[in-house]
């Protein structure tokens, strides 16, 4: 399918990339109040505190898209490895006393000014760059094992021992997923591929049994009712909320879990707050909002001439895809629990961020496609 032809008008906006992704903010900033309110009083006693901060995070965050849509995404080839670098620097930074910090258990957050920061997050989209950049450079030499898949192993291996440390497992999994199918796509040889899934496959089952909270959540996933006071609690409730919202859903704000029911109901679990207050017509609407956002990501990975910006536009596709895959995955209980939040509708700064720009890089690449 070929994309309409707008390069000669420079406001231009690729509605099939803007409309769902300005809907799922959009729906995301008022489900984020509906699902924080009665915690952000308790905790913070103002009951908007959190929606102040998320209506922050997506101004930022549109801000940075309209930037990106207007900034030729070919800069970023330059600023391959500035980007690489920094995300290596700041991911350490995280271990640096006073200036990461931790929560729930995990060390994954930089503390500027009076806002939390996730380095991760900047780690996966200059993965994606790099191996973007990388793999189009290299584009006569990806059958070699030394040159075509080694280097960019090692890159993800490098950020997937400091994101471990963090620990942050889930995320390592995207990662390795993200890096599989842009070399998968990029042309690298299946054999390389096969065969480092064999070898990782072990190691990372062996990686998950090793910590007891990730061994006591996967034995929780298999059967969540039996340990429904311990490690199913989550799961559970995210059932009982789909179950209470049916078709039409109890209403925007009327929902019951989030009352201290339901952990983390404004970030990890608001897929769940949807299905209880939206019902299953709200799923449905946010499920179809993000299929017209994959299947306009492929589209323009598809229709671009110029390598790199395919497969840039088919990383930035696959980092949001597989993202809200594992999300809503965990949420409807075919996945194990894993603090992995819902692109654009789950609260966090950095994500929300960081993810508008994503798009903003998507319209760039499908303006300037025929260049």
């Amino acid at each position: 399918m070929n994309l309409p032809r707008r390069n000669d008008y420079p406001l231009y906006f690729d509605v099939f990339l803007l409309f769902p992704v300005l809907m799922l903010t959009g729906i995301g900033v008022v489900m984020v109040y509906s699902a924080s309110s009665h915690l952000a009083a308790e905790k913070f006693g103002d009951s908007a505190y959190f929606l102040k901060r998320q209506v922050l995070f997506a101004l930022a965050g549109i801000s940075l898209m309209i930037f990106f849509r207007y900034l030729n995404y070919r800069v970023l080839r330059v600023l391959a490895y500035v980007i690489l670098a920094a995300a290596f620097i700041l991911l350490g930074l995280v271990f640096v006393a006073g200036v990461g910090f931790s929560a729930n258990g995990a060390t994954r957050w930089l503390r500027i000014g009076g806002f939390s920061f996730q380095p991760s997050e900047l780690a996966k989209y200059a993965l994606i760059i790099y191996l973007a950049y990388s793999l189009n450079k290299k584009q006569d030499n990806l059958n070699h094992f030394s040159i075509g898949f080694l280097p960019h192993v090692f890159v993800l291996g490098a950020f997937a021992i400091l994101i471990l440390f963090q620990p942050d497992f889930g995320s390592v999994v995207v990662f390795g997923l993200i890096t599989w199918i842009m070399l998968f796509v990029g042309g690298a040889r299946l054999m390389h591929l096969f065969m480092s899934f064999i070898f990782l496959l072990p190691a990372a089952v062996y990686y998950a049994m090793q910590a007891q909270y990730r061994l006591v959540r996967l034995i929780c996933f298999l059967d969540p009712w039996r340990y429904q006071n311990e490690g199913g609690y989550q799961i559970i409730h995210s059932f009982m909320a789909f179950g209470t919202g049916g078709i039409w859903g109890t209403g925007i704000g009327q929902g019951y879990q989030k009352l201290f029911y339901l952990p983390e109901p404004h970030t990890d679990f608001i897929f769940s707050v949807i299905g209880e207050e939206l019902g299953l017509w709200g799923v449905c609407l946010v499920l179809t909002l993000f299929m017209i956002l994959l299947w306009r990501g492929v589209i323009i990975a598809r229709a671009t001439q110029d390598r790199f910006g395919a497969l840039l536009a088919l990383g930035l596709t696959a980092a949001i895809s597989f993202q809200v895959f594992v999300n809503t995955g965990v949420a409807v209980g075919i996945l194990p629990t894993k603090g992995i939040t819902l692109p654009f509708l789950s609260y966090g700064g950095t994500s929300l961020v960081f993810n508008l720009a994503a798009a903003g890089i998507l319209m760039s690449i499908g303006h300037r496609r025929d260049a």
